[in-house]
């Protein structure tokens, strides 16, 4: 059966779903895999690198596509182009569902078997599967590093001849696997780190990282986190009291990473206007959920804007930033997620295991996730710049 791995259209989307280690066991395990010619270019992956461990390479999309049953991607195919899929084959990919609905159709209406990467359950069979934390991973660290390159200022502490650098101070609101990561990078940079979430079991993990934690700690907190380990939507009553707490803190911050976001549903705005006015001139804010409507209510997606001194970084993709290393991580997800429903060089997904079901969002030519069936097109909308 034939694996084919696409060339990302995208702009800004440098990363591949694949890479030669995972090319290598795919062949291994009998299939033929294709990859699009210059597939792997932005993540520095020559062709050259995946027909050496037993690859092809198809000049174009259509011909990687002809006769495929399997095709890789990071984003998925655009509508026009899933037509060209054959009827029947299956997509893994991020498939961002709650904001491309229309694309989500078109893999229902050309017959393909679309897999969504992140609605694999966390459960810790899957966890090797699992894209959310592997590219959240390198999201979180690479948003401490461009925070700090946009900063005026050092890091850590210096005592020198000359005088004493204060330790810059950093909150980090949402510590799920991107913000951990933000915690333990800034930390390593020698700075002063708080953490904010609405998660009780979040403290212990931010303070196992050097940090402080910083939340609302009432009835509500007790059940701010769902079976999956995500954050719920809260009450108003909490987000009011969760604002009071942010505006006090964040005054007195130089830099702030924001990684809060709620399945299905837009980010949570944590930064007002008032609150950036609050902070001090030269200060910066990260907004790693701009894509899905910001946490600041001033970040704007794909520019960097200065409002009242502070700039405020809006990056777009920012796995794509570390676009080698997230390539392999990425691909090793794929991987894992396909392997074990390989037989023989034939791939026949099990419908009934929850790995399959519960990531599976169409199927013989319909839309067949519970989320997306009675949902309304395109539910969240990604803020623009």
């Amino acid at each position: 059966m034939k694996v084919a791995v696409i060339r990302e259209t995208r702009d800004g989307e440098d990363r591949v779903a694949a890479s030669p280690d995972s090319v290598k066991k795919l062949v291994g395990a009998g299939l033929d895999v294709c990859v699009q010619a210059g597939a792997g270019l932005g993540a520095a992956i020559p062709d050259s690198d995946f027909e050496a461990v037993g690859a092809t390479v198809a000049a174009d999309l259509s011909a990687s596509l002809d006769g495929a049953d399997v095709i890789f991607s990071v984003q998925g195919l655009e509508g026009v182009d899933a037509s060209k899929a054959k009827n029947g084959a299956v997509l893994l990919a991020g498939l961002n569902p709650y904001v491309e609905r229309d694309r989500v159709d078109a893999y229902a209406s050309a017959g393909l078997t679309a897999i969504a990467m992140e609605f694999v359950p966390r459960i810790t069979r899957a966890q090797s599967m699992d894209i959310l934390s592997s590219q959240s991973n390198l999201a979180g660290y690479r948003a401490v590093i461009d925070a700090a390159a946009e900063f005026g200022r050092a890091f850590p502490m210096m005592m020198t001849a000359a005088g004493t650098v204060a330790p810059a101070k950093v909150m980090v609101m949402g510590a799920g696997v991107a913000g951990l990561q933000a915690i333990a990078t800034a930390k390593r940079l020698g700075a002063i780190v708080s953490a904010t979430d609405v998660r009780p079991a979040a403290k212990e993990q931010v303070e196992s990282l050097g940090g402080k934690c910083v939340m609302v700690d009432d009835e509500e907190t007790a059940a701010a986190e769902t079976s999956g380990g995500y954050a719920k939507e809260m009450s108003d009553a909490y987000k009011q009291k969760q604002a009071e707490l942010i505006a006090k803190t964040l005054a007195k911050q130089d830099i702030a990473i924001t990684t809060a976001l709620i399945p299905g549903r837009p980010a949570p705005k944590l930064i007002t206007e008032d609150m950036v006015k609050s902070m001090a001139p030269g200060s910066v804010i990260l907004d790693l959920a701009v894509e899905m409507g910001g946490n600041c209510e001033l970040s704007k997606a794909g520019e960097i804007v200065e409002v009242h001194g502070v700039k405020i970084i809006g990056h777009r993709n920012m796995p794509s930033r570390l676009a080698t290393d997230a390539s392999q991580l990425y691909a090793k997800n794929l991987m894992n997620y396909l392997l074990p429903h390989v037989t023989e060089g034939t791939v026949a997904l099990d419908f009934e295991d929850e790995v399959v079901a519960q990531s599976c969002i169409t199927k013989g030519g319909h839309v067949v996730h519970p989320n997306l069936i009675k949902a309304k097109p395109n539910l969240i909308k990604a803020k623009e710049g």
